[in-house]
């Protein structure tokens, strides 16, 4: 193919893209500057401490720096390897895509507690498996036998209370790696945090996650995931562009009775379940008041391919994502 027609195929691709991110999102003058479609690339800060979902430590701790024109992550390769105007995360999902747990990534390795949404022989679960704040010697007991740990991180208060139980129910003072066959974790990671040297953008977040895991006895065929998280970052500063801004993002996940089988393979993804996903950002830029939502609800039917609904704005889209490192297809 000539070289001119692929740079007038491509130059025509770009406006494409240009004209659909920026349908709906621009200011009153018809400025790029409030297109907000990297604001779905991450899920608000804060979030990467709590049981969710998202695959939140792509924020690195850090709010979203606010609508601005320029190049985004995630939307996929668009003129030699630049991303268009942001979009969804990693994979075509937002909040920087799934995380291992839900999508199969994190093997059933060897070993009670190990593999998916395990919780470790100490509780280490980190906030992709059972907990946020890991389990420590300093972490105090109350008398009914929940251990609440806190810490603190970048201005932002973290809590996890962990509540451990045996398969007959029996709560457990600790984790043990043979007996404990059930934890539920109530998480909270609020505060202030700032990104930039100046302190370009400060944000307040308020982020709480609550799970529950059954099955993490060696003796159990399966582990059961139930919960849900909500996450708001409340932002003001400086975008890219030079512009104040404020702006919103509020996510929220729900995940239903998840099944994944303790059985030792090369991956591990979930064979039964739902998980809905939501996402609502609002952002003004010099007068200019914007909103946006994305809802993404994913059902495992048994196979390596789960059924994929988006609803983006109100345009819904039927899709599939195959398990464990598939982009959506949609019809």
């Amino acid at each position: 193919m000539h070289r001119s027609l692929l740079r007038s195929l491509a130059a025509s691709t770009l406006l494409g893209a240009v004209a659909c991110s920026q349908d709906g999102m621009n200011g009153p003058d018809g400025d790029a500057y409030t297109i907000m479609g990297t604001a779905f690339n991450t899920a608000p800060v804060g979030m990467e401490n709590t049981a969710t979902s998202y695959n939140a430590m792509g924020s690195d701790g850090m709010p979203w720096e606010g609508p601005g024109r320029g190049f985004g992550r995630g939307m996929g390769s668009i003129m030699g390897g630049r991303e268009m105007m942001g979009g969804p995360g990693e994979g075509g999902l937002m909040g920087g895509g799934l995380e291992a747990n839900y999508s199969g990534e994190m093997a059933m390795q060897r070993g009670p507690h190990r593999g998916p949404f395990g919780g470790g022989p100490d509780g280490r679960g980190g906030p992709g498996g059972v907990g946020g704040v890991p389990i420590t010697a300093g972490c105090p007991i109350a008398t009914n036998g929940d251990i609440t740990c806190t810490t603190t991180k970048s201005g932002l208060t973290i809590k996890t209370v962990y509540t451990i139980k045996d398969a007959a129910g029996k709560p457990q003072t600790k984790v043990d790696s043979l007996t404990t066959d059930a934890i539920t974790t109530v998480t909270t990671a609020t505060g202030t945090t700032t990104r930039g040297r100046d302190g370009e953008v400060t944000a307040t977040v308020n982020n709480t996650s609550t799970r529950s895991v059954t099955g993490l006895a060696p003796s159990s065929a399966q582990r059961t995931i139930n919960g849900s998280s909500k996450g708001s970052e409340t932002s003001s500063g400086t975008n890219r562009d030079g512009k104040k801004f404020t702006s919103k993002r509020e996510a929220e996940d729900k995940t239903e009775g998840v099944v994944i089988p303790n059985a030792a393979g090369p991956t591990s993804y979930p064979r039964a379940g739902k998980v809905t996903r939501t996402m609502t950002v609002t952002a003004t830029v010099d007068g200019s008041t914007t909103t946006k939502k994305r809802t993404e609800t994913l059902t495992y039917n048994g196979s390596a391919t789960a059924a994929l609904v988006i609803n983006d704005n109100g345009t819904i889209k039927n899709c599939t994502l195959t398990l464990p490192r598939g982009k959506p297809s949609c019809s």
